[in-house]
């Protein structure tokens, strides 16, 4: 159900300089997600990881730099066109939309691929992929729990047919046992040649199913390389994440 492979990476940010007001946020940042693999955004709480999906998805225009989708370029397109062009998010927070139903929810997001996937999702791919919203269609999402509600959220992204998918925070306040299937989720969409970029405070998890990382501090970036080097470097996760 991923895209088909091409040649072009799939999203490439070359020279991204991003500022809130007169606040200097993203300074020269460039990386790119390779089609069809996991690439990890990680860094401390303000380091820049959530402005960069921001400047991506069109919500914060960069004063200078050149975002690319598959070579075309988006950065002065406006997020409902990004959104068409075929980016899909899972905000930080979920967002979904209470009052409605689950497939209501499902509903409002979806739309016709773009071009470039192979498969276009459906409702039912969705509740294979997530059982529970399937047992839950007709319920409130509002009255879901956490884990389902992020659920929902993915499901809301994958019926919009994205050719990149942008995940912001997945596993933020959830409990372990759901944060370990927010993980199988993401390699079973890694599996099926999906092209991700993964916003993580959870180190743990984001090294698990990455192939790709970038580290950013003081929205800059540290370090862009594999993770399986990041993971065999812990004197440069510790200085930059906290980890130890």
């Amino acid at each position: 159900m991923g895209p088909d492979i091409d040649a072009v990476d799939a999203l490439a940010l070359r020279g991204i300089n991003a500022l809130y007001g007169d606040s200097h946020v993203l300074h020269d940042v460039s990386f790119s997600v390779k089609q069809g693999r996991v690439l990890a955004l990680l860094g401390r709480n303000g380091a820049g990881k959530t402005t960069c999906m921001n400047t991506i998805i069109g919500f914060l225009r960069p004063r200078d730099g050149d975002i690319r989708l598959y070579g075309e370029p988006i950065a002065k397109l406006s997020p409902e066109t990004v959104s068409r062009r075929g980016v899909g998010l899972v905000p930080q927070g979920r967002r979904i939309f209470p009052s409605l139903s689950v497939y209501e929810n499902l509903l409002v997001a979806q739309r016709k691929p773009a071009g470039g996937v192979a498969k276009a999702w459906t409702f039912e791919d969705v509740f294979a992929t997530f059982p529970r919203l399937g047992e839950r269609r007709r319920q409130a999402a509002g009255s879901l729990s956490g884990g389902e509600q992020q659920m929902l959220a993915i499901g809301r992204a994958l019926v919009s047919n994205p050719r990149v998918l942008l995940l912001d925070e997945p596993s933020e306040g959830l409990a372990p046992k759901i944060v370990h299937e927010v993980g199988e989720t993401l390699q079973a969409l890694k599996a099926q040649g999906f092209s991700i970029l993964l916003v993580e405070q959870n180190t743990t998890l984001a090294l698990r199913v990455a192939d790709d990382v970038v580290i950013l501090n003081t929205g800059r970036i540290v370090y862009d390389g594999s993770a399986e080097d990041a993971q065999n470097q812990p004197e440069l996760l510790h200085a930059h994440l906290g980890v130890y």
